[in-house]
């Protein structure tokens, strides 16, 4: 058995925002609660192969791991990767945006497998997944929303 995910959200906030904010992987420790740190290992044009930390878990334990995305500007979605699977036997997720009436709308797709000898199983990781899904993405769309108001702001202002 397999596990697949699949989450969305409506961020009030336009689409190029949005893209710009989510693709910027050096930031996604200030975008994501859960992650430590980022260290990209090699950019080429829309791939680039990064480490991320998470931040330790109730144990202590700290979770690290090597993926790889290719954006696609032009079709407005991600295709990633992890390189070094840990406890997966893949891991694959597609990152899906649209413009909506109310802003930009992100959809995450996630399919994978544990590995025979993971401490959890599909099931779990799905549940956990999913519960970890809809909170990262409530943050970042707060996070993207007060950017564009600061946004709308500022330009308020200038006028």
């Amino acid at each position: 058995m397999a596990g697949h995910t699949d989450n969305e959200i409506s961020i009030a906030a336009p689409m190029e925002l949005v893209w710009d904010m989510t693709n910027d992987i050096d930031n996604w420790p200030r975008l994501f609660s859960e992650y430590a740190s980022v260290d990209v290992l090699e950019r080429d044009g829309d791939r680039v192969t990064f480490r991320l930390t998470m931040h330790p878990d109730k144990d202590g334990k700290v979770w690290s791991w090597v993926s790889e995305r290719v954006a696609d500007p032009t079709t407005r979605t991600v295709r990633a990767h992890r390189v070094e699977t840990g406890p997966f036997q893949y891991m694959n997720i597609v990152w899906e945006y649209a413009e909506t009436a109310e802003g930009t709308r992100m959809r995450w797709i996630q399919d994978f497998a544990m590995k025979p000898d993971a401490p959890v199983d599909d099931a779990w990781m799905t549940d956990n997944i999913n519960r970890n899904s809809r909170t990262q993405m409530a943050l970042i769309r707060d996070r993207i929303e007060q950017a564009a108001g600061e946004r709308r702001t500022a330009a308020a202002l200038a006028d």
